[in-house]
């Protein structure tokens, strides 16, 4: 199946979110490191954005052309597509932004937003770069100055496909700021961090933990934490925590210091956009 074709369905068909009811079930594991036919296929995936951006016209040539002069000017290795891209609503987009919005940060979205992707008139998405590990937190910012560039062409909705994640329009120009402050800075980390901030879902939950997905984006592994760890907002600090350890400490000193596994099995497939090929940090019950 085409690769956007089941990221699509993917996302419209998940119920993935801050609710346990909406969440999807992945097995669990020992949380003892494992290997497994995906540990051998991991160093030929590759990371890859897909990103949605609604319009309020049904033309798209106003986000089709932003976003064609921001490849030229910036977004190298970025694509529009053409076959999933419509000038005419989707009567899905708001189940699928219903499942995506992003449910840690307060206020990431508002009454509007979501009267926004109610009324959106086109569809435009938006294809990534394969990624190494090492390009991930440069493309990732990337990503953000055209997030910002076609915001300001007229879109009225983004929602980042690769983790199925959603912000509001106001939160997503916040990021773009402090995504700008920190490349201007030569801050890695910084970038890194608010990458995963703009990109990553938080928190699915999982039997017997709270996981990530989409840390990916940015040259990480994904985290699960149990979820007797505390509340849910205590539980997404935890992984915010060690997400950030990783990328400061690197990751064998984070897993001992936690005590972690590190494993390879995964719920997606190596071909989905979900599939993390840097593994699963899972933290001691």
């Amino acid at each position: 199946m085409n690769l956007l074709r089941r990221a699509l369905l993917a996302s419209i068909g998940s119920m993935i979110g801050w609710k346990p009811s909406w969440s999807k079930q992945i097995s669990p594991d020992s949380g003892e490191e494992t290997s497994s036919q995906n540990e051998v296929e991991k160093s030929s995936v590759t990371s890859r954005h897909i990103l949605c951006f609604l319009g309020k016209e049904r033309d798209l040539s106003p986000l089709s052309d932003a976003a064609t002069q921001a490849i030229r000017d910036f977004a190298t290795g970025f694509s529009v597509d053409e076959n999933y891209s419509q000038p005419e609503p989707d009567d899905r987009m708001s189940q699928s932004f219903a499942v995506c919005w992003d449910w840690v940060k307060a206020d990431a979205w508002s009454p509007a937003d979501e009267d926004a992707v109610a009324n959106h008139q086109s569809v435009l998405y938006i294809l990534g770069p394969s990624m190494q590990q090492a390009e991930t937190v440069k493309v990732s910012m990337l990503a953000l100055r055209l997030v910002e560039r076609l915001i300001g062409a007229g879109a009225v909705a983004v929602k980042g496909e690769s983790a199925g994640i959603a912000h509001g329009l106001d939160w997503w120009r916040e990021l773009i700021r402090q995504g700008a402050e920190a490349t201007k800075a030569a801050d890695p980390l910084a970038e890194q961090r608010i990458g995963r901030l703009a990109f990553a879902k938080r928190p699915l939950s999982v039997p017997g933990f709270l996981a990530s997905v989409g840390f990916h984006l940015v040259g990480l592994p994904e985290v699960y934490v149990p979820e007797s760890a505390g509340s849910e907002r205590q539980i997404v600090a935890i992984m915010d925590a060690v997400a950030d350890e990783i990328a400061q400490r690197g990751l064998e000193p984070t897993l001992k210091v936690h005590r972690a596994g590190l494993s390879f099995d995964s719920t997606y497939e190596p071909d989905e956009f979900k599939f993390n090929p840097y593994g699963i940090v899972r933290l001691p019950k």
